[in-house]
């Protein structure tokens, strides 16, 4: 049994919890047609007050109806006094009797009716400020849920664009490394090649000016700087413009 009590609170505890999320989930839902109805409840109010000064205004046109026709009879009364006339004047005072005892009953529901006007409008007044201050707060709750939900997606897609970028210059450093090591195994296999074939000895004496036909800056500035008769000779030895001759 105990085990079972257990299961039972489980799922209610797990109903519960199941209902709440979806309230929290849909609360601006909620709150919008709980409003809705708030205002629905204030129309009915208001036109509950409506129904109950017309009946007022109604009963308060029969107490002056009343009050006229007592003015008329107590005026007839009078007259049949004066006149002597008292069986008739009785009659008359018995129909005072009765619009004075009708006229009696009507005052205190006026009054009645009054202060029931009273507090509805209190109450309707009342509602009406605390639906206006719910309305803004919700509206207020809905704009900072917009916002979150704004900033949520920005942060995400900040997130995901700050991690491809990540990517993206992960791939150009990469892509930079293997141009790297493709240069120098291009400068490795021309030095190779130099080598194997002599020309990196050949471009050494080339720069040393040993080779036949090469001339240093210094080597010309001292041909340049000779005897003219020595100049020639030398000139005629290592030009390697100089024409051959027949």
């Amino acid at each position: 049994m105990a085990i079972w009590k257990q299961l039972v609170t489980l799922v209610r505890g797990k109903a519960h919890e199941a209902g709440t999320s979806v309230a929290d989930a849909n609360a601006l839902t909620i709150l919008d047609q709980q409003i809705r109805d708030a205002g629905s409840a204030q129309a009915k109010a208001r036109d509950d007050l409506a129904t109950l000064v017309a009946k007022r205004r109604l009963i308060e046109k029969d107490v002056d109806s009343l009050a006229a026709q007592r003015d008329k009879y107590e005026a007839s009364a009078r007259a049949a006094i004066a006149r002597g006339d008292m069986n008739l004047a009785r009659e008359v005072a018995q129909r005072l009797a009765t619009i004075e005892a009708d006229a009696a009953t009507k005052m205190p529901q006026i009054e009645e009716m009054r202060a029931a006007e009273e507090r509805m409008r209190a109450i309707i007044s009342g509602t009406d400020t605390k639906i206006e201050t719910l309305r803004r707060e919700i509206e207020i709750v809905r704009a900072n849920e917009s916002v979150q939900r704004a900033q949520a997606s920005v942060a995400a897609s900040h997130g995901g664009a700050t991690s491809q970028l990540g990517s993206a210059a992960d791939s150009l450093k990469r892509l930079k490394e293997r141009q790297a090591i493709r240069e120098e195994k291009f400068r490795a296999s021309e030095e190779l090649e130099l080598a194997r074939t002599g020309g990196d000895l050949d471009e050494k004496l080339r720069s040393a000016g040993l080779l036949p036909g090469t001339s240093s800056a210094d080597d010309i500035l001292a041909r340049l700087a000779a005897p003219a008769d020595q100049r020639a000779l030398q000139d005629g030895r290592r030009d390697p413009l100089a024409l051959p001759r027949d």
